[in-house]
């Protein structure tokens, strides 16, 4: 008997569907502590250390995404992955703003979720990124982060020092959190009032930017930081 899984807490309000994903969890190893309202989930939360939330959205007394946001109150580095009957892209961006590591629509593959599960896991046992690339693909973007040039078909802009730096952060951490505080310290070398409006500014500039691919966004995080989503 392995007495290192890793625990996981699902919310799922679905009895059948969450005994299914549980049993399912279980058989790869993983311990699952199955909460049925949002209600319960917290209550869950608070009495066991899990590795990583899995929140269904759509939940009586106690909605997925007010549960996720109560969860990160409690901590702010806490995976959460929603699952959602919904595809709406408020509902995705909402999921995101709230401060998901990831969002599936149901129905979705469980293996899919599984290797999500791990992947963030693995990111988060190896701590900081250190991604140390130089050229990334941000939906139908291109940034080369060495000549700060972002190429969209035959469209190219080139960036600003502070404006590449800050997007090429971003894209070492696509679709995962960048704190104000990390990206301050990283690119302005000071975390106060002035220079945390001076990034607002850049993060905008850097939505202009990206606003011919309705796919990608940089989205605020429940005024914790940023998340570059790829793939809305």
């Amino acid at each position: 008997m392995n007495l290192d899984k890793k625990e996981i807490l699902l919310v799922e309000d679905d009895p059948n569907f969450g005994a299914v994903l549980r049993d399912y969890l279980e058989l790869h190893d993983f311990k699952v502590i199955l909460a049925k309202d949002g209600v319960e989930g917290l209550q869950a939360y608070r009495n066991y250390d899990p590795e990583i939330c899995i929140l269904d959205v759509m939940m009586p007394h106690k909605d997925g995404f007010t549960l996720g946001s109560e969860i990160r109150d409690l901590d702010r580095e806490m995976p959460i992955i929603f699952l959602t009957a919904k595809s709406l892209k408020e509902d995705v961006l909402k999921g995101y703003q709230v401060g998901a590591d990831d969002y599936l629509t149901k129905p979705f593959d469980s293996e899919v979720l599984l290797y999500k599960i791990k992947a963030i896991i693995n990111r988060r046992s190896q701590g900081e990124s250190t991604d140390d690339s130089k050229v990334f693909k941000i939906g139908a973007y291109q940034y080369d982060s060495e000549m700060r040039t972002l190429t969209v078909g035959k469209d190219e802009n080139r960036l600003s020092p502070k404006e590449g730096a800050l997007l090429k952060l971003l894209a070492q951490n696509k679709n995962q959190l960048v704190s104000r505080s990390e990206a301050l310290k990283k690119i302005w070398k000071d975390d106060n009032y002035f220079t945390g409006r001076s990034m607002d500014v850049y993060v905008a500039k850097l939505r202009k930017y990206l606003k011919h691919d309705t796919n990608v966004a940089i989205v605020n995080v429940h005024s914790e930081g940023f998340r570059l989503v790829d793939g809305l």
